[in-house]
């Protein structure tokens, strides 16, 4: 009979539980929040006057933004788990916090406010909110950056629906 020998996982990644939960928690506290200024007016007839022809069906935007914030909760994980300098850690901390009221800024001022104009004043600082966030992710942790790409890819639409809702 022959004996069965384990083999070593050759994965040396730890997850620490604790940072992992809360780097969740902050980021989809972000997106309640962000939920609650919104669904109010999302199936309003104000926004169906509003909304251009190439605005994707309403069901697409809760989907997608679970996708990016679970991939920014994920980035801020990784980064965070990563760090070992103080200043870099603090870095971090300071950009995601940027982006992330921001974020929320762009829900209360298109939505709550209804003022689309101010919203995308608001969405041009998200987006550039956004390369602070890769570039200090990326001196860090090179996945954590990778995480992000899509994040500006989808701002850079949600730019142009807000743009042809405020300026078209």
């Amino acid at each position: 009979m022959k004996k069965r020998v384990k083999k070593k996982s050759k994965c040396n990644f730890k997850i620490n539980w604790k940072l992992f939960i809360l780097s969740f928690l902050v980021v989809y506290f972000t997106a309640f929040i962000g939920s609650l200024l919104t669904m109010d007016s999302v199936n309003s007839s104000w926004y169906e006057s509003i909304r251009p022809s190439i605005t994707p069906p309403n069901f697409v935007f809760p989907v997608v933004w679970n996708i990016l914030f679970f991939l920014i909760a994920l980035s801020l994980y990784f980064a965070l788990s990563s760090v070992k300098n103080k200043k870099l850690e603090l870095q971090l901390k300071i950009v995601f916090g940027i982006n992330l009221l921001l974020n929320v800024t762009w829900s209360f001022l298109f939505f709550y406010l209804k003022n689309p104009t101010l919203a995308f004043f608001d969405l041009i600082l998200l987006f550039f909110s956004i390369i602070p966030m890769i570039y200090v992710a990326w001196k860090i942790n090179k996945t954590s950056a990778w995480l992000l790409i899509p994040y500006p890819i989808w701002i850079s639409f949600a730019g142009i629906l807000n743009y042809l809702i405020a300026f078209v």
